[in-house]
């Protein structure tokens, strides 16, 4: 590349960047110089904190955090290299037990981030001769491990089944060997929950697969926090999740399959052959975390978190607030414009309140919001605190 060239792409470059924050969509990163939790410490002050996917808590938690030391004190910072090379530790073993006991599936595979489980699933299962059907809302690791694959791809509006029903029977008709349906268990953006019993009626009668992404659901949702799909009451084939949000907080990812499924995975799966094993210390974490939430300690965690959802959403509805439905921990505060999305989470913060503005590309032109998420860590008098913030900045902004 020549000198000119050079520079004309990096004229480009910063063109492209004036031109995102012109549009108020530039996405800042705060510092936090404390551990995760309902209280963290940003630019030298203590914030309440209402953006973590810190569900039950336990990011910060002690017991969390020193199984995680202790994991790493007897295996090291980590493997240098890929499992099936010189990788697999016995605690990696012991990590896919858990979760697939835990989750109630026959084995588990794991990945360095949830984004990789889901980027490596399909590709290695499905071939041209099948049919992916995806929701219209499925997060990014699903739209792009369905791009990597070569099944014939179809699309369905969120919770509307006489729309998967139409993509089911076109898949049919196309002559589709497998048919897999791929949701999000409860959406990121929206909180939403999927329609899995529907879900679940629909590819009985199709015959097709049901995989479902539940790194927003896992370890709060359902029966013990098994996931959305415990929470609809149904089976469903494919489970991916992370470490990184409700079981402690760290990252890492998995596919919960059956044992076939899963040995093929461990053959074929591109992020999983080329991408070193998930750090012991990671490990370490996640097993207490699940520890924690598979037991009676994780059933009082998961009713503070709901509590502490009802409670907020009904404070910011009576406030004047127009909140997106239902009853997930994830409460976007909608507000439709991207520049106004990022003055109120700066007049938030502030205010002493840590929230983020989203806005394209993560969520939809036009449907700026701020979105907020509880943890079971927050109590009553936080959660007060924070909606009275919200009421400052909303009627200085003209929000309401």
């Amino acid at each position: 590349m020549t000198q000119n060239t050079a520079s004309v792409f990096y004229d480009r470059i910063s063109a492209e960047l004036a031109d995102i924050d012109a549009q108020g969509l530039t996405k800042p990163e705060r510092v936090i110089a404390s551990r995760q939790g309902p209280v963290i410490s940003v630019n030298g002050r203590e914030v309440l904190n209402f953006c973590a996917n810190n569900y039950l808590g336990l990011a910060g938690d002690e017991r969390v955090t020193q199984a995680g030391i202790k994991a790493m004190e007897k295996w090291g910072a980590g493997t240098a290299s890929v499992r099936f090379i010189c990788g697999t530790l016995e605690i990696h073993k012991e990590l896919e037990r858990a979760i697939a006991d835990y989750l109630g599936f026959e084995d588990t595979i794991l990945f360095a981030a949830a984004f990789d489980a889901n980027g490596g699933i399909f590709e290695p299962l499905f071939t041209e001769a099948d049919a992916i059907v995806s929701d219209s809302l499925n997060h990014a690791s699903i739209i792009d491990g369905v791009r990597l694959c070569k099944a014939k791809r179809y699309r369905f509006a969120t919770s509307d089944m006489a729309d998967l029903e139409a993509q089911l029977k076109q898949a049919r008709a196309d002559g589709a060997r497998e048919i897999i349906i791929a949701t999000d268990g409860a959406f990121s953006m929206d909180g939403y929950i999927a329609r899995l019993k529907d879900i679940r009626a629909l590819a009985d009668q199709y015959g097709a697969l049901i995989m479902v992404d539940d790194c927003h659901a896992t370890g709060f949702m359902g029966e013990k926090g098994r996931g959305s799909y415990a929470w609809n009451g149904v089976e469903v084939d494919f489970v991916t999740g992370t470490f990184g949000k409700a079981l402690g907080g760290a990252m890492g990812g998995f596919i919960c399959a059956k044992a076939n499924v899963v040995a093929l995975l461990k053959q074929r799966a591109r992020p999983y052959l080329f991408s070193n094993a998930l750090a012991p210390a990671v490990c370490g974490s996640s097993l207490e975390a699940i520890r924690i939430a598979a037991g009676e300690e994780g059933d009082a965690l998961r009713a503070q978190l709901f509590a502490n959802a009802a409670r907020f959403r009904s404070a910011m509805t009576d406030a004047g607030f127009t909140l997106q439905p239902g009853e997930h921990p994830i409460i976007p505060v909608m507000l439709g414009d991207a520049k106004l999305a990022q003055d109120m989470a700066a007049r938030m913060l502030e205010l002493g309140v840590y929230v983020i503005g989203f806005s394209f590309p993560v969520v939809p032109r036009g449907q700026a919001r701020i979105r907020t998420q509880m943890s079971a860590a927050h109590t009553f008098e936080q959660i007060d605190a924070a909606v009275a913030a919200f009421t400052t900045a909303g009627k200085e902004l003209g929000v309401i």
